[in-house]
């Protein structure tokens, strides 16, 4: 049923690689770990939860050091 929202993450995370600028494909791969997240969450799979919790901190901390670096 909410299937569709593994497949969002999925399509989101790869799409990041589109983008040129690495502190936009982090923040990208960030929303993507979210959506992981509350995929994680809806199916109960902690295992999932976690590892997502993890990328979506290395991503936006990563991002926002991009960020300063091209400052």
């Amino acid at each position: 049923m909410f299937e569709w929202i593994g497949w969002l993450a999925t399509a989101t995370f790869a799409s990041s690689y589109f983008f040129r600028r690495p502190a936009v494909l982090r923040r990208i791969q960030a929303l993507a770990a979210l959506l992981w997240i509350s995929y994680g969450a809806i199916i109960h799979a902690l295992p999932v939860i976690v590892a997502n919790v993890v990328v979506a901190a290395v991503a936006v901390f990563s991002s926002l050091r991009a960020d300063r670096s091209s400052a």
